[in-house]
């Protein structure tokens, strides 16, 4: 449960955050979260945002990348500002698409931006399977024909079930990382189309994939894959956490209307286990690299953001927990 003072405090928050309390934790009727929602294009980190827009469609005049950024410029991690940065959190954050398909923004991108890979058009996505998963998802959510993306995800699955961005570079076995990217852009796919046979066969392999080997384990040993599977950090980013996760696997079984895999219960309990005595979460760091602004707390302070999310986590689990 979560407590009418914790309720408050998520509540006095940016309207990206603050819709998506109203709808999952506080169960508003549609009319008060919706308002709320609407409220993201016009006040805010998305207004913020859209601000920040170039009159060719891009952030930063670049796909990936700045059109800034370089070896040479000395900066520490990657850049979040540029295109496909922004629409991703765009998207997430809840923004209505008409405000972006307004602004011709999937043509103006069709027209003038080009990936740093090789040149490649930006809606026929290029050899990373994360980026391609982001480009899918935002492609669907703006309009744009991104059909042969997801073709490519079929394709480029490798023998275990999953992806592995590195594949390009030989790699045939896939990564944490890699395959909850692409599962990502392949349910934002079939969510708004109804997917396909192969669609829906390539998500359950991904899912198989991270099911099998409990959201953090080797397969191969049983220890975990690394140390920062259970440090949060918001935003989530490319990163792989067991509560970036769990939080697909919800949205998952909300669409699909299958209950929680129970393979998942260790990895739920690092979940729990990282909940502080007020039942927040902690930012556990910021991923470093050239931002537009904050949206979240520095590292160690209670973060609305995972609260949110860890909080939707649980709730979910836990109310399926009492059906089982």
């Amino acid at each position: 449960m979560v407590s009418d003072a914790l309720i408050t405090w998520l509540r006095d928050s940016d309207p990206a955050l603050r819709w998506q309390v109203e709808r999952d934790l506080v169960h508003e009727p549609p009319e008060v979260w919706e308002a709320t929602r609407a409220r993201i294009a016009t006040e805010g980190f998305g207004a913020r945002l859209l601000a920040l827009q170039d009159p060719d469609g891009q952030w930063a005049g670049g796909a990936f990348f700045p059109a800034d950024f370089g070896p040479d410029t000395g900066e520490v991690g990657q850049p979040w500002t540029a295109t496909t940065w922004t629409l991703v959190t765009l998207r997430e954050w809840g923004l209505d698409p008409a405000v972006l398909r307004e602004r011709r923004t999937a043509e103006l991108l069709a027209e003038n931006s080009r990936w740093e890979y090789q040149n490649l058009p930006y809606w026929g996505g290029e050899v990373d399977c994360c980026i391609n998963a982001w480009t899918v998802a935002n492609g669907i959510w703006l309009g744009a024909d991104v059909t042969g993306i997801v073709d490519w995800f079929l394709e480029h699955r490798l023998p275990d079930g999953g992806w592995n961005c590195e594949w390009v570079e030989g790699s045939a076995r896939s990564s944490v990382h890699s395959t909850l990217n692409s599962l990502k852009g392949l349910l934002a796919h079939d969510v708004a189309t109804g997917g396909t046979e192969a669609t829906r066969a390539a998500r359950r392999s991904g899912e198989e994939y991270l099911l099998q080997r409990g959201l953090f384990r080797r397969l191969s040993t049983g220890e975990p894959v690394a140390p920062w599977v259970d440090r949060f950090a918001y935003p989530f980013r490319w990163f792989y956490s067991v509560l970036n996760a769990a939080e697909y696997f919800r949205q998952a079984s909300l669409v699909d209307g299958t209950a929680p895999d129970p393979r998942m219960g260790d990895a739920i309990e690092l979940v729990r286990a990282a909940r502080q005595p007020d039942g927040t979460w902690l930012q556990a760091r910021r991923h470093p690299g050239r931002v537009w602004f904050e949206v979240d707390v520095p590292a160690g302070e209670p973060s609305k953001w995972l609260t949110l999310f860890g909080s939707r986590v649980l709730a979910w689990w836990d109310a399926q927990a009492t059906i089982r």
